[in-house]
């Protein structure tokens, strides 16, 4: 089982969480990109761009954090973060 957690934060506190569930036999990347677009379906967010700081990290902790600058439209919180709970 593939879980990633979500979560919303402002001033050094938690607005929202959620975890998603991919039982598919994609491949991790596939299984990260769906899981961040049922987080952003689940919070009412677009989904955000990509960087390179945030791939690096991503591949080296399992985790990143999407700031204002990974989003066209203005944010009501600090960041998003998504981080790997559980793989098989």
């Amino acid at each position: 089982m593939f879980r990633l957690m979500g979560t919303l934060y402002k001033n050094s506190k938690i607005l929202k969480d959620t975890v998603i569930c991919d039982e598919t036999g994609n491949r991790r990347t596939q299984k990260v990109f769906n899981s961040l677009e049922a987080i952003c379906y689940s919070f009412d967010l677009e989904k955000p761009i990509w960087l390179e700081s945030n791939l690096s990290d991503f591949k080296r902790h399992s985790k990143t954090r999407f700031y204002q600058d990974n989003f066209i439209e203005d944010i009501d919180f600090d960041y998003l973060e998504i981080r790997v709970i559980e793989e098989d």
